[in-house]
């Protein structure tokens, strides 16, 4: 089965917080701790608010991005993992 992006992306997070390279910034992230990741989404979504604002919609996928890519840093931080997420949401479709 061929992996998504969100399922290579999730590996890659889980080898930085395991490995934790120097020169990663997602390393970096976990090193800095829970409260730098937190501000991190904050930052991600303003910038998300602001771009859907007046900068159109490319902006806004990349922001997107950004903001989803901090979200799951959070969760393997915290020990959590992405199907949680993606349990939660099926199990909202099928209420």
């Amino acid at each position: 089965m061929t992996q998504t992006p969100l399922d290579h992306l999730w590996s890659v997070i889980q080898s930085r917080k395991q490995e934790l390279p120097e020169e990663s910034y997602t390393a970096s992230l976990f090193r800095k701790g829970e409260n730098e990741i937190l501000k991190k989404i904050g930052e991600e979504a303003i910038e998300i608010l602001i771009a859907a604002k007046g900068e159109g919609d490319d902006r806004v996928i990349y922001e997107s991005a950004d903001l989803v890519y901090h979200l799951m840093v959070l969760l393997a931080a915290r020990g959590l993992q992405w199907q949680d997420v993606e349990a939660e949401l099926a199990r909202r479709f099928r209420e």
